[in-house]
């Protein structure tokens, strides 16, 4: 049997028998890989999400390692606990319980987000350890590659436990990144919707020598177990930890792909709401006439609903505003990234007075300034769409040789 057909078969039997697969983490796999780790002194990137299956905080797993000795943890955006908010700089400090330094690699600029030398100078090993939600934009990806590259130039060994992609390995969706809109937010050419496990990730970046000076990491992935690439993360078995304060659930890490890219306008994504990037408005949206458009436009596995919501931050924060609410109908039929753009085209041309751009902000998200244009100049979204399949089908090929699963 095809392996697609074997990955939807399995699927197809995981939701008739109304069972989670049981999956593991490269974390819960450590028991069988203590041999890499015994009387090394490790620095572990992590954050809140670097649990096993038992709710237990890496730290303390590593601990069960005899002779293995945790020195330094490293932050990435949001802190280690995932509570700042996104953009937000954070600085180095001593964990209160492990007393061991917590080094943020997080700040202004990409200086920042790289590991220093001297935050490596007693490590013998690097591990990776973060939930990804599967889009170019969410910088956890980045800080490991930017780690992967301070970890090569120190000869410093990388390890990454691997994590599923919560929206599936399956879909792969958007523009390669133009290198020139390269940054925190997309620093490889990778669509927006890659497909990829952190893991596979890391040998991507790795294996196409995309590290700056084209170093290699001495890099290793300790893989998952039982995961297969049409799951989505609520068939794992595995809790939710929310990854960052903006990704509370499944749902919204299957539509943030697209309806992030309003952080590049004047309208709000729901930031500081209950429901970010579930709702958007402003206080001069025309709610009644966009859903109209809206629904005309019969974006595949979403509904649309009139709202209202007033944000305690972000975007017109304490502002009353009318806006939409959507709701995912259908899981699998869901373009995220391609709705967010068709979605902001119909907000753009309903308000033509009081849309705005962050011009630099949306074209860093989209990987390029065709889209903004696009817009603009009202081509056929179709167009634009398939301008960039070629692309895609030629990064495809590349991802072919670093898939794991």
């Amino acid at each position: 049997m095809a392996p697609t057909k074997r990955v939807l078969l399995v699927s197809a039997m995981l939701a008739s028998v109304g069972q989670a697969a049981v999956v593991k983490t490269g974390l819960d796999s450590i028991d069988k890989y203590k041999h890499l780790f015994a009387g090394q002194r490790m620095g572990i990137i992590a954050n809140q999400t670097a649990q096993d299956s038992q709710g237990r905080f890496i730290v303390d797993v590593f601990k069960m390692i005899p002779d293995a000795e945790v020195v330094a943890l490293l932050a990435p955006e949001h802190g280690l606990w995932g509570s700042k908010a996104a953009g937000e700089s954070i600085q180095t400090t001593i964990h209160p319980t492990y007393q061991i330094p917590v080094h943020s690699l997080y700040g202004s600029g990409l200086h920042r987000a790289k590991p220093a030398p001297e935050m490596l100078k007693d490590v013998d090993i690097l591990v990776f350890d973060i939930q990804d939600i599967g889009a170019r934009f969410y910088t956890y990806i980045w800080t490991m590659a930017l780690a992967m590259e301070a970890a090569a130039e120190t000869h410093t060994r990388f390890i990454v436990l691997d994590r599923p992609n919560p929206i599936t390995g399956t879909q792969v969706e958007g523009n390669i990144l133009d290198p020139e809109y390269a940054t925190f937010v997309g620093l490889h050419p990778i669509p927006v919707v890659h497909g990829m496990t952190v893991g596979e990730l890391a040998r991507l970046v790795n294996g196409q020598g995309w590290l700056s000076q084209g170093v290699k990491a001495n890099l290793q992935v300790i893989p998952l177990l039982g995961w297969h690439r049409a799951m989505l993360y609520d068939q794992t078995g595995l809790p939710f930890v929310k990854p960052s304060p903006n990704i509370p659930d499944l749902d919204t890490a299957l539509v943030y792909p697209g309806l992030v890219l309003l952080e590049g306008t004047n309208v709000s994504e729901g930031r500081g709401t209950s429901l970010p990037f579930k709702q958007f408005g402003a206080p001069w949206f025309r709610s009644q006439a966009l859903l109209e458009n809206l629904r005309a436009l019969k974006l595949p596995g979403l509904r649309f609903e009139i709202t209202e919501f007033t944000p305690q931050s972000s975007k017109h924060k304490d502002k009353p505003c009318q806006g939409i609410r959507l709701y995912i109908t259908d899981r699998k039929q869901l373009e995220p990234y391609f709705t967010g753009i068709q979605i902001i085209k119909a907000v753009h041309a309903l308000h033509e007075n009081e849309f705005q751009w962050h011009v630099r902000h949306f074209d860093r998200l989209c990987g390029t300034d065709m889209m903004r244009k696009a817009i603009m100049g009202r081509t056929p979204l179709p167009h634009v769409r398939h301008q960039w399949q070629g692309q895609l089908n030629e990064f495809l090929k590349i991802r072919q040789k670093y898939l794991l699963y």
